[in-house]
């Protein structure tokens, strides 16, 4: 069996509900993701370079990346919404000169794309942002 993205990471708890619940922004940046905390009151002052290597956000610049063992919030973000992921990964294969392949349009009465969410991996049946967002998940009350 093969471990999901949000496995082989293996965050905290804490970071985990962090990467779910904080406002984040995500620019593309040369097939990597550029990430900022909207929820601060400064975010130009929390925005990150997080790289992303075969579809896994590999490092970030933050300090907590480096200072504590385990991904940070930005890399967990990331690896919690696989859209981002994808794009990211589409974009380096364009600036390598590889393939893309044609991709369908989500139909929104199909729940497939849930079941393939790693929020499905979140402890105490908390959703990802994205799953709220788009109506597919509820918060816990």
């Amino acid at each position: 069996m093969t471990q999901s993205l949000l496995e082989r990471l293996s965050p905290t708890n804490r970071v985990l509900k962090r990467a779910q619940y904080e406002a984040f922004a995500f620019s593309l940046y040369d097939g990597d993701v550029l990430i900022r905390n909207e929820s601060h009151l400064s975010p130009a002052d929390h925005e990150y370079h997080v790289t992303v290597v075969d579809g896994i956000p590999t490092t970030c610049e933050c300090p907590a990346d480096e200072r504590f063992e385990g991904p940070c919030k930005h890399r967990t973000a990331i690896a919690i919404r696989p859209t981002i992921l994808d794009v990211a990964t589409q974009m380096q294969l364009v600036a390598d000169g590889g393939l893309t392949t044609e991709t369908t349009p989500i139909d929104p009465e199909d729940d497939t794309e849930l079941q393939e969410c790693d929020c499905q991996y979140l402890n105490d049946d908390f959703p990802c942002w994205e799953c709220v967002k788009t109506g597919r998940r509820d918060l816990p009350k």
